[in-house]
Formats: structure tokens, C-alpha cells, sequence
């Protein structure tokens, strides 16, 4: 989109590039692709403990013992995730610009501290919602930790753009001054539309006037196009995706950020 470009309406936003998969829609896919192999690798050790036997004797064996497989796959699955995060946190060291600070991404504690956590989240991601009040407890029990927020919307299909639109909003609330609110708001709403998103900022004192203005702004477009093109370089797929300090979480689990943290200060 160019500067010269006719505003399109503000609850069709322009649309973003094409961004990386969620982990929330692809995991169902993974678990049973990591229980397959597992089955086969499972076949195969088993083997040699019935003599180098028939295929029925390690059938029987792993119908008998069911939980065998379920922590074979646990296991791989993690292994997996394991890689994944090592391939994100290769990549944000081969390029700091990529999570280098951004003015225009809300950010919020000193400039100056010595640790920085970074979220990129999608309003309408379910595990999202699900850390959001912990992730602000963070905020509250760490005042001398810079905590910055990405706003990546991911799960738009088709016509359906409420988490485009719920990126824009809050970006315009944080020109105001109201970010964390409308970010408390958002995270809290459970059908997240245009509408329900435009009451949300109404209710919370935002200038609508100027909030239509951010929302269909040129600007707007590229920060949120950026930060779809860093999300890519850093092979994220899904979120929430957390960094402390440029470095990948292993989990969403927000005491495995405030571990970070906590390593991270001394």
C-alpha cells in the first residue's frame, strides 16, 4: 500500500502479507505425524527383546503397555519443539535488527533496562488470552524490566479480519496513550469482531475520529507488515512466542518467563 493509495474502509483493513502458520492449527496435525513415528520407532527397539520376533509379538506388547506411546510421542514432540526454538534463536543471532527496539511498537519500562521481554501475540490466539493476566502480573512484579509488544495478527481466514483489525486498534489506543488498557480489554473479549473491538475502544476514552485515521493509515500497514517479515526471518510459528533478552522461550508458560527473567538479572 502507498501513501497515495485511497484509504480503503476502516473495518476492511488492507491485507498484511501472507503470515507463517499458527502452532494452535498445525499441532493437532504434528501430534499425530509424531505418534506415527513413534509407533515405527517403537516397533523397531522392541524387537530385539522378543528374540527378534514377529510383528504380532511388539503388536501385542504395545497394546498392553498404550502409555509407552503416548510418552514416546510426548518426548518427540518436544525434542521437535526443542529444534524449533534452537532454529529461532540462531536466527535472532544471526541478525539483532531483527528484535532490535522499534519506536513504534508499544513498549513499556526503562528504556535503559538491563532486560527486555518481547511478545508476539494475536488477539484472537487462545493461548494468547490464556497467559495475558499472568504476562501483566509479570509486568507489575518487575517495574525495572522493559516488556515490548508485538501485535501479529495471524489467524485472519478469508473475509474474516477481526484480528487485523484488533492489531490496528490497539496500535491506535497506543497513540493515545491507552494501550495497556485496550490490550486488557482485547485479550479479555472472547468474540473479538470489528465491532466488538471499535466498543472496546469507545469504552476505554479512545478518540474514534482518530483511531479510524490509525486504522487505514499507510504507517500502520508497513509496522505491522514489519513485524510479519521479522516473525518470518525468526521461523516463529505461532503464538504466543516469547524472548527474553533475544532469546527464545521454550514455553508459554509465564513462570518459564519470569525463570527468564530472573536468570536474565543476574
Amino acid at each position: 500500500m502507498t501513501d497515495d493509495a485511497p484509504a480503503p474502509e476502516p473495518h476492511a483493513p488492507p491485507p498484511a502479507p501472507a503470515p507463517a502458520k499458527s502452532s494452535r492449527l498445525t499441532g493437532a496435525v504434528a501430534g499425530y505425524v509424531a505418534l506415527g513415528v513413534s509407533v515405527v520407532a517403537l516397533g523397531l527397539a522392541a524387537a530385539p527383546y522378543f528374540g527378534g520376533g514377529s510383528s504380532d509379538d511388539v503388536r501385542t506388547y504395545l497394546l498392553t503397555h498404550p502409555e509407552v506411546l503416548q510418552e514416546a510421542s510426548l518426548a518427540l514432540q518436544a525434542k521437535e519443539g526443542q529444534a524449533r526454538v534452537d532454529d529461532t534463536n540462531t536466527a535472532a543471532a544471526a541478525n539483532a535488527t531483527l528484535l532490535a527496539p522499534d519506536a513504534r511498537d508499544p513498549a513499556f519500562g526503562p528504556a535503559d533496562a538491563k532486560v527486555t521481554v518481547i511478545e508476539f501475540f494475536d488477539f484472537r490466539c487462545p493461548g494468547c488470552k490464556a497467559v495475558a493476566p499472568q504476562f501483566r502480573a509479570l509486568m507489575a512484579a518487575h517495574p525495572d524490566v522493559r516488556f515490548v509488544f508485538k501485535d501479529w495478527p495471524i489467524l485472519d481466514r478469508g473475509e474474516d479480519v477481526a484480528s487485523q483489525y484488533a492489531a490496528r486498534a490497539a496500535l491506535a489506543a497506543h497513540q493515545q496513550g491507552k494501550y495497556l488498557e485496550v490490550y486488557d480489554a482485547l485479550m479479555s473479549e472472547r468474540a473479538l469482531t470489528p465491532e466488538s473491538t471499535d466498543r472496546i475502544l469507545a469504552q476505554h476514552g479512545v478518540d474514534m475520529a482518530r483511531a479510524k485515521q490509525t486504522l487505514v493509515a499507510p504507517e500502520t500497514t508497513r509496522h505491522i507488515a514489519d513485524i510479519h517479515t521479522a516473525a518470518a526471518a525468526l521461523k516463529l510459528q505461532g503464538t504466543p512466542t516469547f524472548f527474553v533478552n533475544g532469546k527464545a522461550a521454550a514455553s508459554i508458560d509465564p513462570a518459564e518467563i519470569a525463570r527468564m527473567i530472573e536468570a536474565a538479572k543476574r
